[in-house]
């Protein structure tokens, strides 16, 4: 797949996670779904965003970017918390605070790594924009709480 512009792209990547789940704003466009999917969608001509996901404390989803109608990129990620006396309600500020630090140069969740207080947020990842796989984890003092496993890249036509 060849992108005309691969820092526009990973520009609109970007501001499109920043202003779905990660920006915690309930004013994004959300849908619920009978099947118990939420959708976050994200445009700006000519890309559209989507991201899908089922769950909550356990959860897997797909984050798939349109160009003028045609798929050309996807993530998909499977995550839980590990630690049952987390909730979600707890739990899901510090995850926003770290996608929402998303950046061009790895486009795909959150920082290498983020602290705060006693929470530490990490995240390592292998392969570029094309064809990655990363893994996320999050640690309440030295206990791990949290782990996400994410891959994706472009869709060939």
């Amino acid at each position: 797949m060849k992108i005309k512009d691969i820092k526009e792209f990973k520009r609109f990547l970007v501001e499109a996670k920043t202003n779905t789940y990660a920006s915690g704003k309930e004013g994004v466009e959300k849908v619920l779904f009978v099947d118990g999917c939420k959708e976050l969608i994200f445009s700006q001509h000519p890309w559209l965003y989507r991201d899908r996901y089922f769950g909550t404390t356990h959860f897997i989803g797909e984050e798939i970017i349109f160009e003028n109608k045609k798929a050309i990129w996807g993530m998909n990620y499977r995550g839980e918390i590990l630690d049952k006396k987390i909730s979600d309600v707890d739990f899901a500020p510090f995850l926003k605070k770290a996608l929402s630090n998303v950046r061009e140069k790895i486009p795909f969740r959150g920082p290498k790594i983020l602290k705060e207080k006693n929470k530490i947020y990490k995240n390592s990842v292998s392969g570029k924009i094309a064809n990655f796989q990363g893994k996320e984890e999050i640690y309440y003092g030295r206990k791990k709480v949290y782990e996400l496993y994410y891959h994706g890249g472009f869709i060939l036509k």
